[in-house]
């Protein structure tokens, strides 16, 4: 998860006062949509050092740090032809666990280089190392929204537990501090410790999910809805302040929903908007789509697409917003004039985020008096 993509989790309930929001002209190449790097090294680093210090020394995190980074090697994947391959394959074999095996030996290979660490007794425990520290990788990235093919080849599904933001600071300075102290102390317990501290995080990030979902599942009774789908996200660097989408009679719903350690959830309500299936391309698109860009994105947006009420052509993700007030897509795609030498074009206004601290701040704390009981 890069920071770009973590702002647009801070996502956006739909406030029925807001303005709409206006494109802007430019458009970007996708980037990393993963967890950031520093989160990655710190997590498989510790691991691997608390794991297979006594055997390795220091060489045990440093093949964990870098075996963490390797997955994300797929953001080089993509083409100038198709600008959907990129998203199609980040997160994808690479991240898959039939996969962690092969990348270990990638990694534990470049020790081979030294002929101290080409007997068995060396090799294997480093890339047992190795290996511990990409599965991290893979399960960190499923536990939060973007989605993740663990099961590659066996099913394209993308795994996204929505069990923590992609950028959160408390969970990354807990892993360094722990890691920096048992390097420099030569011991495993504060990496120990710290690994601890970061499971017991994601427990509380699973169950304020479940909070959040049964709030949710109120507000859409007291409406009178019927939830068909939903999906529950939580917001940059916190578990307390989530973004709720549902499904009723073919519209998508947004919300915020605050819940407190210590106190009841509480609501902010929002707008809806149409869902947007292939059925619902104009006959222009539909005649555009040779290359089925519409159903490989929908599919990577696991169906949570709506058109941009400021630009219906753009066909937007609804999972991430650039605005806290209205439905601002972060990224989607626009389908191109028959001349143009792609069928669609990739739209990324990840960049255009800015984020208010005081606002996030006052949300987290429970000062915002947008929200209700």
């Amino acid at each position: 998860m890069d920071l770009p993509a973590s702002l647009g989790l801070f996502g956006a309930p739909f406030s029925r006062q807001a303005g709409t929001p206006q494109l802007p002209t430019s458009v970007t190449p996708l980037s990393s949509r993963a967890v950031d790097p520093v989160s990655h090294v710190v997590l498989g680093a510790s691991l691997a050092h608390a794991a297979f210090a006594r055997r390795l020394g220091r060489a045990a995190a440093a093949a964990g740090g870098l075996a963490a980074l390797l997955p994300d090697a797929d953001i080089f994947i993509r083409s100038a032809q198709d600008p959907l391959v990129a998203i199609e394959y980040h997160r994808g074999f690479t991240h898959a666990l039939i996969f962690v095996p092969l990348g270990a030996a990638l990694v534990a290979g470049l020790w081979l280089l030294s002929p101290a660490w080409r007997r068995r007794d060396r090799w294997w425990p480093l890339w047992a190392a190795a290996a511990l520290a990409y599965l991290s990788h893979t399960l960190l990235d499923a536990a939060t929204s973007y989605g993740t093919q663990l099961l590659w080849p066996f099913s394209p599904h993308r795994s996204g537990w929505d069990l923590i933001s992609i950028i959160d600071p408390i969970f990354t300075l807990v892993l360094a501090a722990g890691l920096i102290l048992a390097l420099r102390r030569c011991t495993l317990i504060p990496a120990g410790v710290g690994l601890g501290v970061a499971a017991v995080y994601l427990g509380c990030g699973a169950v304020q999910h479940g909070r959040a979902l049964a709030a949710q599942r109120e507000l859409a009774e007291a409406r009178g809805h019927r939830i068909e789908r939903c999906e529950m996200m939580p917001t940059m660097a916190n578990n307390v302040v989530w973004r709720g989408l549902y499904v009723h009679e073919g519209r998508i719903y947004s919300d915020r929903i605050r819940v407190g350690w210590f106190s009841r959830p509480q609501t902010r309500g929002g707008w809806s908007l149409p869902a947007t299936d292939a059925a619902a391309l104009s006959p222009s698109e539909q005649a555009r789509n040779h290359r089925r860009s519409f159903e490989r994105f929908s599919w990577f947006s696991e169906g949570w697409v709506a058109r941009h009420p400021a630009d219906p052509t753009m066909l937007a993700d609804m999972r991430y917003s650039l605005s806290a007030e209205a439905f601002d897509p972060i990224w989607g795609i626009r389908f191109t004039a028959p001349s143009a030498p792609t069928e669609v074009e990739w739209i990324n206004r990840s960049r255009d985020r800015r984020v208010d601290v005081g606002d996030m701040w006052r949300e987290i704390t429970g000062r915002d008096e947008r929200y209700g009981q």
